[in-house]
């Protein structure tokens, strides 16, 4: 299928191309994404708009619970964290509170800055192994 839009298809190609730890920082970007523009609607009284966007961060943060390795310790710590996020999610929905918002905002940058971290020193690894051999 062609793709018109060069914008989408680059979007498209970039996701298909991604490693795995790529796709999980666009996935944490994209929440921050949908958070922000829901907590624009509260302000703006815009409360489909709210609606719709609260809803496209859950569905993110129900993929990074469902992508979990329940083998590893930290994934245990980490559905937690997910059930909390998105159960405020939903309480900010219902309630209109920007506040809320803010923390579950706050508590996603927190997971994105880390997991951009372990891929940056994932690289440095995987380089300083591959100029050894």
């Amino acid at each position: 299928m062609a793709m018109n839009n060069p914008y989408a298809a680059y979007q498209q190609n970039a996701v298909t191309t991604a490693s795995p730890g790529e796709v999980t920082l666009m996935l944490y970007n994209g929440c921050l994404k949908f958070i922000k523009q829901a907590s624009s609607a509260i302000e703006n009284k815009e409360i489909e708009s709210k609606n719709t966007n609260i809803q496209k961060a859950q569905k993110i943060i129900t993929e990074l619970m469902v992508t979990l390795n329940m083998d590893l310790e930290i994934s245990k710590s980490m559905i937690v964290m997910y059930d909390y996020i998105n159960h405020r999610l939903t309480e900010a929905n219902v309630k209109n509170d920007g506040s809320i918002l803010t923390e579950v905002e706050g508590l996603v940058v927190e997971f994105r800055d880390t997991w951009k971290q372990v891929i940056q020193i994932t690289r440095q690894q995987q380089h300083r192994q591959g100029g050894q051999a």
